[in-house]
């Protein structure tokens, strides 16, 4: 794994920073790793910020790896914002739905402020400004 991966403890939330290669190994490895440290941490609010460098994964791995984190992850994180500094096109926001149709509260961010306030927001429970795609998901 070619990837370095940066916690950064906030009071409501574990701010991770990934940086590195973009292959779908790095982005299983770092996500699994995030999970542990969540766990450990017994923080279960965390901002991810990648910025992974190189061509983008296809949507099948990219769909894999949405499938299978969320099913290692369901139930253990309340809230997931992500941001991905380097993402073009949909691919991200296809992620997001992948994982949040199998249990995992993930959303998407164009930005790290974006996010940063949507998790604080959360955890007042206040009202709060967020993507469309909080409408996007059918709910069952």
């Amino acid at each position: 794994m070619s990837y370095t991966l940066t916690f950064i403890l906030k009071p409501t939330y574990l701010h991770a920073i990934v940086t590195g290669v973009n292959s779908e190994e790095n982005v299983a490895g770092y996500l699994e790793e995030i999970r542990r440290e969540c766990d450990a941490r017994n923080c279960y609010r965390v901002l991810i910020e990648e910025r992974l460098e190189g061509p983008r994964l296809d949507t099948m791995s990219v769909f894999q790896i949405a499938s299978q984190g969320a099913g290692r992850t369901r139930g253990q994180l309340e809230a997931i914002a992500y941001v991905d500094v380097n993402a073009k096109g949909d691919l991200m926001k296809f992620a997001e739905t992948v994982a949040f149709n199998r249990g995992l509260p993930v959303s998407v961010f164009s930005s790290v402020n974006e996010a940063k306030k949507w998790l604080v927001g959360k955890e007042r429970g206040g009202a709060q400004k967020h993507n469309p795609t909080d409408t996007d998901h059918p709910r069952r």
